[in-house]
């Protein structure tokens, strides 16, 4: 797959046959390679250069970046601003958009605004429950769910309208996704689950931790059963634990990540824990990947951003393709 004809930072990609938006992402999946994405930790700052460095853990080993949007319902930096400052530097961008803290009216103009920037991913969440955030005194919104959501954004793009009929000039140009958790009880619901998000417009899923090789299996089994894996690209979620004992505590208290007593055993026999994430992070990577099915991997790399070049490189997902990044056209 060739990038000959990359934009300068801030110019958009002319939009190919049968594809959606103009971003880099969508033509990555669509040519058939194996993508990989990451989140970026948002800073509690409003200085952009603390946004800019934390990229540059990311150039050249990922095709596209989540901007995280009060994630854990604890408040950072928007996921709109981080879009705003690395779309502008040629960052390929997932704005995460939740529903818990706005209502239809300021998510269609949130949807408006981050096309209008350049932005050409898009990720509806419901969103995590206030109650678990640093704010547990916040009024919810949730005038819509992550289904409803989808729908409203695939209304806007391929009708060119709100919701409420009124007409767009232009409409926005996005690749659509969502998010899935084949690992959470019950388990039979969950490729169910997936082809409601696929029914409301959702082109690619980016699930929960996977630390279960074989329930993933088990859900990729059942979606390429109802023929899902061809309508939808899906992307595993990894990520290293930093030791054996904050990975207990996150499958305690982190709703929805199922990790086996044998990952914490494995960790917790380890001279050196931190390492040892790494490398099972890696060893998941490589496994993931020859799941029919699969077109991806999403890495959530919490506070080891750093990391992510190691991770990726080691692991060879990627095979000799090196993904772009800012440091290209310069």
């Amino acid at each position: 797959m060739s990038f000959a004809d990359e934009p300068a930072a801030g110019e958009n990609l002319p939009i190919l046959p049968g594809h959606y938006s103009p971003g880099r992402f969508e033509r990555v999946l669509r040519a058939g390679q194996f993508a990989v994405t990451a989140e970026i930790a948002p800073p509690d700052s409003a200085d952009p250069a603390e946004v800019y460095a934390r990229a540059r853990d990311f150039n050249g080993f990922v095709d596209a970046i989540n901007a995280t949007d009060g994630s854990g319902a604890n408040c950072h930096m928007s996921s709109m601003g981080i879009c705003a400052l690395l779309t502008r530097m040629g960052y390929s961008m997932i704005l995460q958009m939740s529903c818990r803290d706005r209502n239809r009216i300021s998510m269609q103009g949130d949807v408006l605004g981050a096309a209008a920037m350049g932005v050409a991913n898009i990720l509806c969440l419901s969103g995590d429950g206030v109650q678990s955030g640093d704010h547990p005194e916040a009024k919810p919104v949730f005038d819509m769910d992550s289904i409803s959501a989808l729908a409203m954004v695939r209304h806007m793009r391929d009708n060119s309208a709100f919701l409420s009929g009124r007409k767009l000039s232009s409409p926005p140009q996005l690749f659509m996704g969502g998010a899935s958790n084949p690992f959470a009880p019950p388990l039979d619901f969950r490729p169910q689950r997936l082809a409601k998000k696929v029914a409301a417009g959702a082109q690619f899923v980016q699930t929960q931790y996977c630390f279960d090789i074989d329930r993933l299996k088990l859900f990729m089994a059942k979606t390429r059963d109802m023929g899902l894996h061809e309508k939808v690209f899906i992307l595993p979620g990894v990520g290293p634990m930093a030791s054996a004992k904050s990975a207990d505590w996150i499958r305690k208290n982190v709703a929805g990540v199922h990790i086996p007593d044998s990952v914490i055993k494995r960790l917790a026999g380890a001279k050196d824990q931190k390492q040892e994430g790494v490398d099972l992070c890696i060893d998941l990577m490589q496994q993931i990947q020859e799941i029919e099915g699969v077109s991806g991997i999403h890495l959530m790399a919490y506070r080891q951003e750093h990391r992510i070049g190691e991770i990726v490189t080691k692991s060879n997902v990627l095979g000799t393709r090196v993904p772009w990044s800012p440091q290209d056209s310069q």
